[in-house]
């Protein structure tokens, strides 16, 4: 089906649109710590990299990788788009290139970092909560 608007239109308008993360897997990620009675973390904190979760006192940084957005390879989700591949392709890897600067400056800065999958979260949210404990020592 073509687009409504021109292409100048449509970059005018998504370019506004402004969604701030993976909702529905850091929702779940909050109830698996609540859950878990794991406690003193704060979210979006001013970070680099902006961690979806940080333990402050801690020094505990965790992101929710989304697996279409940051390319997990072993995922369905993580499929790339056939149309417009070499597009997607670039955004990928650009997207992976910032989330290994992000995590190396905050291990500069003494932080560990968790990394958790989207599809974690789902298939094994023991071994979830369990990593992060890890980086917690608790």
């Amino acid at each position: 089906m073509a687009d409504v608007f021109s292409k100048k239109k449509r970059s005018e308008v998504m370019s506004r649109i402004r969604g701030r993360g993976n909702k529905a897997t850091e929702i779940a990620l909050c109830g698996l710590l609540r859950d878990s009675g794991i406690s003193g973390w704060r979210r979006h904190q001013k970070l680099p990299g902006t961690p979806d979760f940080s333990f402050v006192a801690d020094k505990v940084a965790v992101f929710v990788d989304g697996c279409f957005w940051h390319g997990c390879r072993p995922c369905s989700k993580g499929r790339m788009p056939a149309n417009n591949a070499d597009y997607w392709t670039a955004k990928i890897e650009a997207n992976k290139r910032r989330d290994r600067r992000a995590s190396r400056n905050l291990r500069e800065k003494g932080w560990k970092v968790v990394r958790v999958w989207e599809h974690a979260i789902e298939r094994d949210p023991a071994r979830v909560v369990t990593r992060i404990c890890r980086a917690l020592k608790k």
